[in-house]
């Protein structure tokens, strides 16, 4: 076990890490716009793509996804990986909760799939294609994360990780409590659907 001390300094090394607001930078720097005012008023890559379009809605998912996989990819190079994912959960609350932003974040997608990319690929992979695939057939982003975050421990629970089983049970939580109103409109027929927008055009 390491110690106490290079854990919390990880830990806080993430939050801080977490806390950039790509999403903010990008749509602000190079579109003049700030997501937080407009759209779903969100600083994740979905708002970003919205009112920027989609090569800038990567830009901040990529931004997003690193600022999870660089500290915990550092930090298992010093721990194993049930201490590397109290790193990995200090990034996503840095997302959720940044400091920088007064606390206000986005909903942790992007820097899920960066986390789970470093501690383990191939759960990410899986759940990322069923995510994938309910954004494909629905249109709807949030049905894409929910399922990403519904996927995650079921998949970790069946290629034998239960030591990140913890880890993936806070973010299941942690994205659907984000994703509260998406629910409620989902239900409602009443979410924004990207193949909606496509047929418009």
């Amino acid at each position: 076990m390491p110690g106490p001390l290079a854990i919390s300094l990880f830990c806080v090394l993430a939050y801080l890490a977490g806390s950039i607001p790509f999403g903010l930078i990008i749509a602000k720097g190079l579109c003049g716009v700030d997501p937080r005012r407009e759209g779903s008023r969100n600083v994740g890559a979905t708002n970003v793509a919205r009112l920027c379009g989609l090569p800038y809605g990567l830009l901040a998912l990529a931004g997003d996804a690193l600022k999870g996989f660089l500290p915990v990819w550092l930090a298992l190079g010093r721990m194993e990986s049930q201490w590397a994912s109290l790193v990995g959960l200090a990034a996503l609350l840095g997302h959720l909760f940044p400091i920088f932003l007064r606390f206000k974040g986005g909903k942790a997608v992007a820097t899920t799939v960066g986390v789970f990319l470093a501690l383990y690929w191939p759960a990410m992979l899986i759940s990322g294609a069923l995510c994938l695939l309910g954004i494909a057939l629905s249109g709807y982003v949030s049905l894409g994360s929910l399922l990403l975050a519904a996927a995650l421990p079921v998949c970790l629970g069946f290629l034998g990780r239960p030591e990140l089983l913890p880890l993936s049970l806070a973010v299941l939580i942690l994205i659907f409590s984000k994703h509260r109103e998406n629910i409620k409109r989902l239900l409602d027929g009443q979410e924004k659907s990207f193949l909606k927008n496509r047929q418009k055009k």
